[in-house]
């Protein structure tokens, strides 16, 4: 069973309390709720949850290098791979100060993949 609207006509499914094109309640009595939208711009950046990023990604993307210094001939480098973990989630953040985070992080997960594998690879 169906419900139309009978604001714009629109056909909408039995269990619909407000008509999915209009917005115009389609049960007598039923008053819409409130709803606040937040723009990313609006958003507080936890800033210790930035720099735990930077910790994390900085870990992880330099232990293949750091390890393949201490240990010569070993195949760790491969754990490097991990550190673009942080930056592409960040990076895919609508907001544009995390995204520009996620970019910076990016870069240092470049230059520490590459060093892991050179070491890993002489």
């Amino acid at each position: 069973m169906t419900r139309l609207c009978g604001n714009c006509g629109f056909v909408n499914q039995d269990d619909y309390d407000f008509c999915a094109k209009c917005g115009t309640p389609l049960v007598e009595g039923v008053q819409p709720r409130n709803f606040i939208v937040l723009k990313p711009e609006d958003v507080k950046i936890n800033n210790k949850a930035i720099i735990i990023s930077y910790i994390i990604t900085i870990f992880l993307s330099w232990s293949g290098f750091v390890i393949g210094m201490l240990l010569k001939n070993t195949q760790a480098g491969a754990f490097a791979f991990f550190g673009f973990f942080m930056p592409f989630y960040l990076v895919q953040s609508r907001h544009p100060t995390i995204r520009k985070h996620g970019i910076i992080q990016l870069a240092i997960s470049l230059v520490g993949v590459a060093l892991s594998f050179y070491v890993m690879m002489h």
